[in-house]
This record gives structure tokens, C-alpha cells and sequence, in this order.
């Protein structure tokens, strides 16, 4: 009796051990969590909400910041968010139930479903659309070209389908390359409207959001809806903030509203499989190009590893709101979080929460891909200078400027600054966070100098060294003058006047208040946009081609206008 005792109270105080392992195991994890988010932690900032999820139960979830800064509301994981292309899953899985009950094919032409879009030399299947194999420009980007503002326009839905019915020409062939656009979410949105007959958010009501027990999920196409407990979107402002919100009505490609507390019931129906397995395992399905090579994008997911795990996520960015979803499906942990700040990066926020709860599952380890210093190869001054110039990008026509600075080679992307070192003699790279981004040179059997980088982002990007740039004199700027129109545009008129300091200026509604800087023959940039001359035989300037990100060669010919 005496032993039997002993042996129970042996046993509670292990069961007290343990328990008082996990609570301070628990509350040390907390203490990590919510430093994370201190820098918006406050009574004058926006900030996010988090919810994380293992083996099914959240077991933490919690708002940082506030929702509502005019109104003095706290930040709580109740609150309603827009999460931008994190949406792009909702209308993959619709056009997946609708695939899987015969009422369309993947590998149908789109022009089956929306006969108004042009007819290109190869067909675009819904398929391409799926996973951002269509070639087909960014219709937001287009839009904005046109002259829409997102914080103050509202495009109407016919109004985005013309503008992308109005496209002569594609990024690149279906098929060939992956190249993210939210055009083909949007088209893929109004599939599922005509072949339902219901609004995309009628049927993803009926198949997806109510089955689930999603009571505040919706795609929002009215954006004069009033939301309950809608947290604002904002930018920064100086050292305040800014309203930044959305009056576009699209749907497809995002305008999903939620709340994390929903996001993780949608979570588990990928281990309780409420909607069916059949259906889930085929939101998985990665898209492979022409070539058979698999990309990692899948049906709104992208399928990747971390530190040697493997993940399931998307992010989402529109507005002042920022979105990321990321599941660790083999260790049933994910992460949801919600912001309603435009410099907020919920994706980076969320690895680091990993690395707190997954540190002992990792296959890689954590302090292996901490930045190390990088070893200088030496290179003569008159090397590094045989390398700087303008390089053009060879997709989208960004241009990459490099200039010598301190023995190392400065590198400027749009508004991103990178100085790099070199580490041999055609290899220059750079930390930027945790990404070691890399610069590779090489030359052609003709001479022509390549320039590759890699680490900025999912994609390499190939740029060529352009010739170099003539003298210009205000008479030689004079002559790119004039007024332009584009029919792919909406007819919109481009003006490029002289201003009295003799530099290139922009007249539009949206056009950027700096001037254009001469990047190579009949070559110029700003802000992001690229505009590439035509001339005739007799040398005259007849039109231009202009690029920026997601949208390349838009054709614009040169008009009298009294």
C-alpha cells in the first residue's frame, strides 16, 4: 500500500513536471511571438492579426495594433480583412468543384466561356489561367496605365474586361513561361459566373464558405457593402498614417473578406476534408509549361519548402491590407496572418514564427543560413568599370543600372539599391535579409554582355548591356515631343513635353512627377515604366512601346492633336 502511494505521487509530481515544462515552454514562445509584433503593438499604429494552428486546435491567436485608428478600435483576430490574392485559392477551388462535376474542362479554350477576348496564335485554356501560364498582361496594371486610381476610381467589372479584351498582343506565348497576373483569376472568376449562373460569391457561399461555417468570408463585389467589423486599411504618412482603401469591385483574383478566426476552418478541410478529398488534392496540382517542366504554383497555392520542410502557402497585397497563409502540412502547423498596414510583411513575420515553433523539425539548420560574410574576390578598377552601364531586362524592359562604388559594383532596380561584391571574376553578389542575392555575367559568341540575378524573389531575371547612350541636347529631346495613344489602353493619350529645366516629362493622370531618364538610344525610364521609341525608315519617331512590370510592349502610336 505504502509502495503503491509513493508510486502515485512519483507519478502526479511527473505529471506536474511536465506540465510546468509546457506552460513555461509556452509562455517563452509567447514572450518570442510578441516581440515580433512590438513595432506595431501600440495605441497609434495599425497592426495584424495571428492566428497559429497545430494538430487542428489555434493554439494561439491574438490582435496587435489597432483596426480602426480614427475610431480608437483594438486590433482583434474577429476583425474583417481584405486579403488580396490570398483570395486566389476560393476561386481555384470553384472552378475545380465545377471541373469535377463535368460542367467545364481545365483544358477547355477560354473563349468557349468569354467569346469577346481576342483570338492569339495559340489558344489559352483555363488551365494556363490556373497557373499564371497564359501570357496574358496584368489587367491591374492596365488599368492604372488607362488611368484608373485603386484609392479613388471604380473600374467597373465591364470596364476590366475590356480593357483586357482590348490586348493585341501577350507577355509570351500559353504555356511557355510562368508569369504571375491577376488577369487570369479575374477571367476565371467570371467562368464560374456564367457556367453557374450565379455570382462568384453566391456559389462560393453555397459550395465552400457555408459549408464550413465561414460566417464572415465573402468576396466583396460592392464596395459600397458596409462590413461589420471591418478593420481600415493604411499606409505611412510621414509619421502618421493614411486611409488606403479600395472602391474596385473586381472578384476572382482577390476582394475576399475575412477573418484569420475563418481562414482556419478553411485550414483544416485540407486534413478534415469537409468538401470532399477528391477536391482538395486537386487544389495541390502544381502546373507544369510546354517543356513538362513543374512550376510550383498549383490552384492558388504554392507548393515550396522551408528549412527542408515542406509548405503550402500564398500571400495577398491590395490596398493598405497584407496577407500571408502558410501550412506545414506533414507537422499540421500553420500560420495565418492578417495585416492592415501597407509596409506590413506578414509573410516574413510568419517564417519567423516558424523558426520559433518548428526549430526541433527543421532538416536544415537555422544558423547554416544566417548571412556569412562575403569573401572579396580582387578585380582591377578598370574590370569593374568594363561592367558598368544600363542593362535591360529582357521580359518586361526594367532596367538594371550599375555604377563603381568602394571597389564593389551599385546596383539600382527601380527604387532598390544593392551593393555588390565580387566573389570571382563574373560573379558579384550581396545580403539582402536572409536572400543572398547573386549578379552573374557572361558574353555571347557576338559580343552581347548578359547580366542574370537571382534572389530577388521566385524568378531569375536575364538583362542584356545596353549600347551606350548618345548626347542629348534639348533639340535631340525635342524630338520625342508629342502626343500618344494607345488602342490597347482605352484610347488613353500619353503627352511627353519639355518642361523649362529642357527634361522629359509625363502629362497624365497618373503619371509620375519625375522626369525621363535617358537609358540608351530612343530608350527611357521612370518610376517603374519603360518607354521604348519606334521610329520609321526615315528616322521619324512614329509611335512607342511602353513596359512595367506584368504588362510588356504596350503599342502606342504618335497623333496631332490641335
Amino acid at each position: 500500500m505504502l509502495i503503491l502511494r509513493i508510486t502515485r505521487k512519483i507519478f502526479v509530481s511527473i505529471i506536474f513536471i511536465f506540465t510546468l515544462a509546457g506552460l513555461l515552454w509556452s509562455e517563452e514562445k509567447t514572450k518570442e511571438l510578441d516581440k515580433l509584433f512590438a513595432p506595431w503593438d501600440k495605441t497609434t499604429s495599425p497592426g495584424a492579426a495571428l492566428a497559429i494552428i497545430k494538430d487542428g486546435e489555434i493554439i494561439y491567436k491574438r490582435g496587435y495594433g489597432m483596426a480602426k485608428l480614427e475610431d480608437d478600435l483594438v486590433m482583434t483576430p474577429s476583425k474583417v480583412f481584405d486579403i488580396g490574392s490570398v483570395s486566389k485559392q476560393f476561386t481555384a477551388a470553384c472552378v475545380a468543384i465545377l471541373a469535377l462535376e463535368g460542367k467545364l474542362s481545365l483544358d477547355d479554350d477560354v473563349r468557349q466561356y468569354i467569346p469577346e477576348l481576342p483570338t492569339y496564335e495559340r489558344p489559352i485554356t483555363l488551365r494556363h489561367l490556373i497557373h499564371h501560364t497564359s501570357g496574358l498582361r496584368d489587367y491591374n496594371a492596365l488599368l492604372s496605365l488607362a488611368g484608373f486610381r485603386p484609392d479613388s476610381d471604380c473600374p467597373t467589372v465591364e470596364e476590366a474586361l475590356e480593357i483586357i479584351c482590348c490586348q493585341k498582343r501577350l507577355n509570351h506565348p500559353p504555356g511557355e513561361e510562368y508569369s504571375y497576373t491577376n488577369t487570369g483569376y479575374f477571367l476565371l472568376g467570371q467562368i464560374v459566373e456564367r457556367v453557374s449562373g450565379k455570382s462568384l460569391n453566391q456559389f462560393a457561399q453555397e459550395r465552400i464558405f457555408q459549408p464550413l461555417g465561414m460566417k464572415s468570408t465573402f468576396f466583396q463585389d460592392n464596395h459600397h457593402q458596409v462590413i461589420k467589423n471591418r478593420a481600415s486599411g493604411y499606409a505611412p504618412e510621414g509619421e502618421s498614417f493614411r486611409l488606403e482603401m479600395s472602391n474596385w469591385d473586381e472578384v476572382g483574383d482577390g476582394n475576399v473578406y475575412t477573418t484569420v478566426e475563418d481562414l482556419y476552418l478553411w485550414d483544416q478541410a485540407f486534413y478534415n476534408y469537409k468538401l470532399g478529398r477528391e477536391l482538395m488534392d486537386m487544389l495541390h496540382t502544381q502546373g507544369k509549361l510546354n517543356n513538362g517542366q513543374t512550376i510550383d504554383y498549383a490552384f492558388g497555392l504554392i507548393i515550396g519548402t522551408y528549412r527542408g520542410l515542406r509548405t503550402v502557402s500564398h500571400s495577398g497585397s491590395w490596398a493598405g491590407f497584407r496577407a500571408s497563409l502558410i501550412r506545414f502540412p506533414d507537422e499540421k502547423f500553420s500560420i495565418i496572418c492578417l495585416a492592415n498596414l501597407s509596409t506590413f510583411n506578414p509573410s516574413a513575420i510568419s517564417y519567423k514564427i516558424a523558426d520559433i515553433y518548428l526549430a526541433d523539425k527543421f532538416k536544415e539548420d537555422i544558423k547554416k543560413e544566417k548571412p556569412l560574410e562575403i569573401k572579396a574576390f580582387p578585380l582591377s578598377e578598370k574590370e569593374l568599370l568594363e561592367k558598368c552601364g544600363n542593362y535591360k531586362e529582357i521580359k518586361f524592359g526594367l532596367w538594371l543600372v550599375l555604377s563603381l562604388e568602394k571597389e564593389k559594383l551599385k546596383a539600382q532596380i527601380g527604387r532598390q539599391e544593392l551593393l555588390l561584391t565580387p566573389v570571382s571574376q563574373n560573379t558579384f553578389q550581396t545580403w539582402l535579409g536572409e536572400s543572398l542575392i547573386s549578379l552573374e555575367f557572361s558574353c555571347d559568341e557576338k559580343g552581347q554582355i548578359k547580366a542574370q540575378l537571382a534572389g530577388l524573389g521566385r524568378e531569375k531575371y536575364v538583362f542584356l548591356k545596353a549600347a551606350p547612350l548618345p548626347s542629348l541636347t534639348p533639340q535631340a529631346l525635342k524630338e520625342y515631343e508629342g502626343f500618344y495613344q494607345s488602342d490597347e489602353l482605352l484610347a488613353a493619350i500619353y503627352e511627353i513635353r519639355l518642361d523649362k529645366e529642357n527634361k522629359l516629362k509625363i502629362k497624365f493622370r497618373n503619371a509620375p512627377q519625375e522626369a525621363l531618364k535617358a537609358m540608351a538610344p530612343d530608350e527611357f525610364a521612370v518610376d517603374g515604366m519603360n518607354f521604348s521609341f519606334l521610329r520609321a525608315k526615315n528616322k521619324k519617331i512614329t509611335g512607342l512601346a511602353l513596359s512595367v512590370g506584368r504588362a510588356a510592349n504596350i503599342m502606342f502610336r504618335k497623333i496631332e492633336r490641335r
